[in-house]
């Protein structure tokens, strides 16, 4: 557990100063940590509206889950199997894509969300999936004097650790203030005002930890979802975006689209250091007949 406290504007938590409570003022420079929020902001909508006239009148799918249902229209239109002889539910259709590894189907569904209380060390990771577009917090243009921090989760019930964070947070925030001042003073020949803050920020975002909370937007289709979750769902990935993997995965990807995530599933380990840690597996399905 991360040391008692209480939440700051925006959910983060402030520490408690020895012997009172925080004043409004301290908030603004005691160490301050941020946890993981997740909201779905956007996903594919299934809205043909021609059904006269064309190949696929004739079929029907038993999903009302948009994702599901432009994955069955895409593959079916491959093989014009629009009759569907066989009676196959949308669930076991999918299966068979899946077990076929036939991925392309899913590409056309997808969607996007919004994270807070990242840190900076995890994004560095998750911008190397470069079939996600992403818009994320300008530390160019924001101003990180009063920063939180994303405690790495190896440490957050570590206390001497934690101690070791807070003396990091607390020097690195004093150079960073130092530093945009001695920025603005050499600056201070522009005129444009706009432009000396955003050179000065930029130059002294150079002494932020990786720590350093952030918050950013993501968009993705259902396949690079899957190979996201299947890379970063791994017991051997770094354990904050491993977190982050299984908590889109949980709260987003499987309520969103179960069928297109059959092949998914979330193990808890127990590890000898006594953690427990959930992870992402993905099975092969079998292929039917």
């Amino acid at each position: 557990m991360i040391p008692e406290g209480i939440l700051a504007p925006g959910g983060e938590e402030v520490l408690k100063p020895q012997g009172g409570r925080a004043t409004v003022a301290e908030t603004t420079t005691r160490f301050r940590t941020s946890t993981l929020r997740i909201w779905k902001a956007a996903h594919t909508v299934f809205s043909l509206d021609a059904w006269e006239g064309v190949p696929w009148a004739v079929w029907q799918t038993d999903s009302a889950r948009d994702a599901e249902v432009l994955s069955e229209f895409a593959g079916r239109l491959c093989y014009q199997s629009w009759s569907n002889p066989s009676g196959r539910s949308n669930e076991q259709y999918l299966r068979n894509i899946l077990a076929q590894e036939h991925f392309s189907v899913v590409e056309h569904a997808g969607f996007t969300v919004v994270l807070l209380g990242v840190s900076r060390s995890c994004t560095h990771e998750l911008v190397r999936h470069r079939h996600f577009s992403f818009s994320q917090l300008s530390q160019r243009f924001y101003n990180e004097e009063d920063a939180a921090v994303v405690v790495p989760p190896l440490f957050r019930d570590d206390p001497e650790a934690l101690q070791v964070l807070e003396e990091v947070y607390a020097t690195t925030q004093r150079a960073y203030r130092r530093l945009v001042e001695l920025a603005q003073r050499k600056l201070s020949a522009l005129h444009d005002r706009r432009m000396r803050r955003k050179r000065a920020r930029e130059a002294a975002r150079c002494v932020l930890p990786n720590m350093t909370e952030t918050h950013i937007v993501v968009t993705g289709n259902h396949r690079s979802w899957r190979e996201f979750f299947e890379k970063r769902g791994s017991l051997h990935a770094d354990a904050e975006i491993r977190e982050v993997a299984v908590r889109i995965f949980t709260e987003v990807a499987q309520p969103l689209a179960p069928h297109l995530y059959q092949d998914f599933q979330v193990i808890t380990h127990e590890l000898p250091t006594g953690e427990r840690i959930q992870t992402l597996e993905r099975r092969r399905l079998d292929l039917e007949d």
